[in-house]
Parts: structure tokens; sequence; C-alpha cells
């Protein structure tokens, strides 16, 4: 409910020209309307009665409701038919930014995957497996990140008890840090174990294997010793396909922005038919929205809290309904149902949209030129100026209400 009351507050650029554009163009018309009832009379003599009849016809042909609430009218069937679908956006600015989406940036975990991993493989090096799953697990309490979650899912149901841990803190774009027996533990990318020289080629290699399938790997080490690896794999949502060649088809690219390994990210993003971009920090995404956003009017989508920065930096940033507080309170709208498809049907929506809009612009001045004309010239009297004022804003309202019964969802 306040996403709609901010989205009713927030006003679309067309629609905030049309006002300014009101503003000189009501005491222009008024101004003509004068010097039609003053000038004919005064300068050449014609009848004050008949040239009265004209400037008040004019007055009110002239009148600028039908141009006012072309926009707003427009805007609210869009923002209301959205919504009925799960599609909320935080106001007409944003429907407007939406249309001229060109490059759509998924953030993996969570938006294109189902943000539910499982364990799939485990080694440990020097102690049992089991011991090795309890540091793990020890360390992730807490967390609320989807990897972490499946970690303690993992020895839940193996029956093996967290160890007890302190100091608990998350290393940003690395892992996860805590003190187990006054040592430091740390479950943390290969990257960051490879920064403290913890591997061996023969590790490196099982790792490399394991992400050239499309899993993450996290390492866990103890004093900067690695005591073994974990292999969690998440596996695509299944519209993540169908939703990037929907965007295909409306002629926008996808790329996906994510802090997995390379190797990994290129493996979902191949399965998917989408570029990919990996290892990058939650500085870093927001820094790459950026730099898209030089060539690109960029869409961000995110579910978490690493992806707010990135959502904020956006032209427009939607979070999954599911995703984090902080990414729905950043973003600029949320996807209800947590579909990929949704992101297309949003876009379809926002481009329905500025075409109707276009439309009541073209009706609203279109009918005012022609009896503006014909008014002054006397073709036309005060009450086909009434009709005409009359119906202009009828035609538009009825054409913004078409968009109550778009389908966004269909191609």
């Amino acid at each position: 409910m306040r996403l709609v009351e901010e989205a009713e507050a927030s006003r679309a650029p067309t629609e905030r020209f049309i006002d300014q554009f009101s503003r000189i163009y009501m005491p222009a018309i008024v101004a003509s309307a004068i010097l039609v009832a003053i000038v004919p009379p005064l300068a050449f003599g014609a009848d004050w009665g008949e040239w009265t009849y004209r400037a008040l016809a004019l007055l009110l042909i002239g009148c600028p409701c039908a141009l006012v609430i072309s926009v707003p009218a427009a805007m609210a069937s869009s923002l209301s038919a959205g919504a009925r679908r799960g599609l909320l956006l935080k106001g007409g600015a944003i429907v407007e930014a939406a249309a001229r989406t060109t490059l759509v940036a998924f953030d993996k975990t969570g938006t294109l995957t189902e943000g539910a991993p499982a364990l799939t493989d485990l080694r440990a090096f020097d102690i049992p497996e089991n011991e090795l799953l309890a540091l793990a697990a020890g360390v992730e309490q807490g967390s609320t990140h989807p990897l972490a979650r499946a970690v303690e899912e993992a020895a839940a149901a193996l029956g093996v008890r967290p160890r007890s841990a302190t100091a608990a803190a998350a290393l940003p774009g690395r892992g996860v840090r805590a003190d187990i027996d006054g040592v430091e533990v740390i479950v943390g990318s290969p990257g960051h174990a490879r920064e403290r020289g913890a591997l061996d080629g023969v590790t490196e290699a099982e790792i490399a294997a394991l992400e050239s399938e499309g899993k993450t790997v996290a390492v866990v080490l103890r004093d900067d010793a690695a005591l073994g690896w974990l292999a969690l794999r998440d596996e695509p949502r299944a519209d993540a396909r169908p939703g990037v060649d929907a965007l295909r088809a409306l002629g926008v690219r996808s790329i996906m922005l994510t802090g997995d390994n390379a190797a990994t990210a290129a493996a979902i993003a191949e399965s998917l038919g989408m570029e990919s971009r990996a290892g990058m920090k939650p500085g870093d995404k927001s820094e790459a929205i950026r730099a898209l956003g030089a060539g690109d009017h960029v869409m961000m989508v995110g579910d978490g809290i690493n992806d707010a920065p990135a959502l904020a930096a956006a032209s427009v940033g939607l979070s999954m309904g599911s995703g984090a507080d902080v990414a729905l309170e950043t973003a600029h709208g949320a996807l209800l149902r947590n579909r990929v498809t949704d992101v297309a049907a949003l876009i379809r929506l926002a481009r329905a949209t500025m075409t109707n809009v276009r439309q009541n612009i073209a009706v609203a001045l279109g009918l005012k030129a022609v009896f503006l004309v014909t008014t002054v010239l006397g073709v036309t009297g005060l009450w086909p100026a009434i009709l005409a004022d009359t119906g202009a804003t009828v035609l538009v309202t009825l054409n913004a209400l078409r968009l109550l019964r778009f389908d966004p969802e269909k191609t």
C-alpha cells in the first residue's frame, strides 16, 4: 500500500512537462481570447456581441483539460494493470524509464536461480568430513545468505551439530569468518583461499572441475590452512531461460552480474543464453551498472542486500518480491510473483503505456488545434466547442482505461 502511495506521488517526466506547458499555454489562451473579443470591434468596428461570443468559445476550447489528464490517466491505468499482475512500480517516472530499457542486468543467486542451493560434494583433507561440515555450519550460523542456509541444512540432514562460534563477521565478496575454540575459521571463496596461499595444484584442479559444472565451491580455512571444501549448486529457475528469450524478442539484451567465480557464472550464463560478469563485490556491481548506463538504458533485477547499491544506480531497479527488505526499499519496483518472465512483461506494459500517452496527447492537441482555428474563423460556435472540449477529455480517458485490459504476458 505504501508503494502504491509513492507511485501516486511520483509523476512521469512527460506529465511534468505537460504541467509546465499548461502554465504557459493557458495564460496565452486567455490573452488570445481577450484580444479576439476587443481587437476586431475596436480596430475594425466589428460587432461586439459576435466577437465576445467567439472569444468565449475560444476560451472554452482552449481549456487544456484533456491535455492535462492525458498522461496521469494512462499512468494510473498502467500502474493498476501492473499491480493486478504482480508488477509493482513506484510511479509514472519509473514506467517511462522502463519503456526505454535496452539492457537488463540480473543478479544470479535468488534471481536467475532458485535461491535454494544444495550441498552436492564435500571433501575433507586431514579431518573427518563430519568435522569439516560442523565447522562450516558453525561459522555460517545466523547468516541469511542462501549458501549459508544450504550448509546449515546439509548439516542438519546428516545429523551433524554445528560447532559453537563467536565473533562471526562477513567478509564482503570473500566469505564469512568466526572464532571456534579461539581459532579463526573462514568459509570463503576459492579466490580468498588462493590469496592466503592455502590451495595446492591438486585442490585447484578439483575446484576448477566443479566450477565448470556450474557449482559454487566454498573452502574451509583454519589459521590460513585449508581443511577442505564444500561444493553447492543452485539450479536456474524454470522460467529463467524463457524470461531471457522474451527479453531478446523485445530487442533487450541481458547480462548476469554475480559475485560467484567466473567458471560457475559462465556455466549458468551459457545455459541461459546471456552474457556474464563474475567475481563482483557489491561496489563492483554498482560501478558496472553506471558503466553500462553510459551506452544503454539499464534495468537491474536483484533480491539481496548486496544488490541494493546496484538497484539504486540503475535507471530502473527491480527487486524480487521475496527479496531482502533493503532491496525492496531501494528498488524502484518489485516483481511480486518472483518470475523472470515478468521482467519482459513489465517492459511490454511500460511500452504500451507510452504509446497510449502519445495517442492521448495527439488526440488532445489535434482536436484543440482544429477547433481553435474554426472557432476564431466563426465556422464553429460555443456548443461545438463545448462538445469538442468534453469529447477530447472523454476520448483520452477511455483510451487510457484500455490499459486496464492490456495483458503484458501476451507477446
